[in-house]
């Protein structure tokens, strides 16, 4: 059977894709993977490599934009829907799979025009522009969270969960060094903002290391920057005298999750799926600039269950920050149960049902 797989953008989209992807492959001998996206998401660079083959099309996205943007962007619609159209028709996939991003909604359209099979699949609480579109043109609707299915057609919308890459599934154990437990031994802490980093994020942490002398024995830090701040926080921990890994972007960070004993990260579906299936305390800073401020309440939901500490992007400085990562290295206690909360909330199997449920759609057992 053949799949095409349409969105991208952000990793928020494109990582639960190849994570369908992966299971869809992994179900039958002789089954097909084709991502669409565009040259500029983010699905460009990380497909790049081989891994799924990808086609582009040329489509803007319509948020955040001006009057004169939006009006740019529309514009490009009609192409790509013919672009998309004629990727469908060559590569003849039994079903089309839309995971957000402005590529999805073009794609889903052609799917629509060639009478193929169609369904979407929406990461985060509050669903985004495109899929509140998309949902009248899907067969099957897949969301992360219960909350969720409010927004689309009763019927034909599963709640599957954030599908997670099988990296993430592999070598998970629910034991913990003791010494780390009890703040006498190795504190692994992980810092990240996303595929690109965080700059606020990356601030606020070299604000906050004067305050951290008294973990700076025992703590194991692992920093990914992004590009533009790798250098600047490299030497931030090196004049701090902080055992430090810093990196612009770490390719193995499923064993970077899985290793720490706590994470400092934004909030998006895609993370917070990650974090729950390895069961990570976490410090949550929202992107405070998603659309319809879904990280804030994918946050804030996690909040409500004791899963994770929140601290709003605007609140964030070096001692807001040290405050919050100094109470929880000295109250393991504490992150013991925003382990087992974020634990309950994983769906280790989302890939899989999603895969089944496709399979149903198009009449394959």
């Amino acid at each position: 059977m053949r799949c095409v797989i349409a969105g991208g953008g952000t990793g928020g989209h494109l990582f639960p894709g190849m994570a369908i992807a992966e299971a869809f492959l992994e179900r039958e001998m002789g089954n097909e993977v084709l991502f669409i996206g565009t040259e500029r998401g983010i699905e460009s660079k990380v497909l790049a490599e081989g891994r799924f083959p990808l086609r582009t099309i040329r489509v803007k996205p319509l948020k955040g934009r001006s009057l004169w943007a939006k009006g740019n962007a529309l514009g490009t619609i009609p192409g790509a829907i013919g672009e998309a159209f004629s990727i469908l028709k060559e590569f003849r996939p039994q079903i089309v799979l839309g995971v957000g991003g402005y590529a999805s909604g073009p794609t889903l359209l052609a799917a629509l025009l060639l009478r193929m099979k169609r369904a979407i699949h929406e990461q985060n609480l509050v669903p985004g522009m495109t899929n509140r579109l998309l949902k009248w043109v899907s067969q099957q609707v897949f969301v992360s969270f219960e909350e969720s299915t409010k927004y689309f057609p009763r019927g034909k919308t599963w709640v599957t969960g954030t599908p997670v890459r099988k990296e993430f599934l592999a070598n998970l154990s629910e034991g913990r060094d003791g010494l780390a437990r009890t703040g006498r031994g190795r504190f692994n802490l992980l810092v990240f903002g996303g595929s690109a980093g965080a700059q606020r994020i990356n601030r606020a942490m070299m604000e906050a290391l004067p305050s951290l002398d008294q973990m700076k024995p025992f703590a194991r830090i692992v920093h990914q920057t992004g590009r533009d701040e790798v250098e600047t926080v490299s030497k931030g921990y090196q004049q701090k005298g902080f055992d430090a890994q810093v990196r612009p972007f770490f390719e193995d960070m499923a064993n970077q999750i899985q290793a720490a004993d706590l994470v400092i990260c934004r909030s998006g579906a895609s993370t917070i799926a990650e974090l729950a299936v390895c069961g990570k305390a976490a410090i949550l800073v929202p992107y405070p600039h998603a659309a319809r401020q879904h990280q804030l309440i994918n946050a804030q939901k996690l909040v409500d269950l004791g899963a994770a500490r929140m601290i709003r992007d605007e609140a964030l400085n070096g001692a807001s920050l040290a405050n919050t990562l100094l109470h929880l290295y000295m109250h393991p206690g504490e992150r013991e149960k925003m382990e087992k909360s974020i634990r309950d909330m994983g769906h280790p199997g989302a890939a899989q049902e999603i895969v089944d449920r496709c399979y149903a759609l198009v009449g394959v057992g």
